[in-house]
């Protein structure tokens, strides 16, 4: 589903991405864990083409992303192809970034319908339906501002579902949440996983990592330092700077 051979990116003299090579095959979870800094998030944008790439490629679904390629040379695709591609990416960010003068099943049903040309009717009642598996189906006509984090996460979540994507890709969306709230989220994640949907994930929750992953990679200076099955580089990790990020966190 996801394949990224030789990944470069720089912001100016700054390489953040440096070299990356990883593979994530449908129906896996595969985790990015690492400290701030390490290159996980920009990877994470780099997939869906938010951020352009300056080496390297990345494929999603069999698809180069971004580009056309005519022999050895790369051709920009025009904004509406990048826009065709990105519909079948789903993408939950830290913040939660809903739409504040829509209810929950506003947002929910919007891109649906503005996109995809979806009858409204049709989109409202597949909107209700995945408020109802987030367990906010007493919350369908509440505004974000009248919903707690975790509630505004569940809704983004949903929103990103609506597209019917092949790949869902989340950027570390339980660190802006207290902690209370931090298992809602886990649990409709872990419910994703269960049912097989390909995600990509950016957290420092090691726990989930250790229950629902199917592959996991520590990155750490732009480079991927260590992956593998998560009972091997959670449990019996080889690298040191594997072993010292795992200390801290789970101090």
């Amino acid at each position: 589903m996801v394949k990224a051979e030789k990944v470069w990116k720089s912001f100016g003299k700054l390489d953040v991405l440096k070299g990356i090579d990883f593979v994530v095959y449908p129906r896996q979870t595969f985790v990015l864990l690492g400290p701030s800094g390490g290159g996980k998030s920009t990877l994470l944008r780099c997939i869906n083409h938010l951020e352009i790439i300056d080496a390297g490629r990345l494929w999603v679904d069999g698809e180069l992303m971004g580009y056309r390629e005519k022999g050895s040379a790369l051709h920009e695709m025009k904004p509406r192809d990048v826009s065709r591609q990105r519909a079948k990416i789903g993408m939950v960010f830290q913040r939660f970034n809903l739409f504040p003068h829509m209810t929950a099943i506003e947002n929910v049903m919007e891109a649906p319908v503005r996109v995809k040309g979806v009858d409204r009717r049709v989109a409202e009642a597949e909107a209700e339906l995945l408020l109802t598996q987030v367990g906010l189906q007493e919350k369908l006509d509440v505004y974000p501002a009248q919903l707690s984090g975790g509630q505004q996460q569940r809704v983004a979540i949903a929103r990103a579902l609506a597209m019917k994507p092949k790949l869902m890709l989340f950027d570390e969306p339980t660190s802006a949440l207290d902690p209370e709230v931090v298992s809602e989220v886990l649990d409709v994640m872990k419910r994703l996983a269960r049912e097989g949907t390909t995600m990509v994930v950016v957290t420092h929750e090691i726990g989930f990592a250790k229950e629902v992953a199917d592959g996991v990679a520590l990155m750490d200076g732009g480079v991927i330092v260590e992956h593998g099955p998560p009972n091997e580089v959670l449990v019996n990790p080889k690298e040191e700077r594997t072993k010292a990020f795992l200390s801290k966190v789970l101090a």
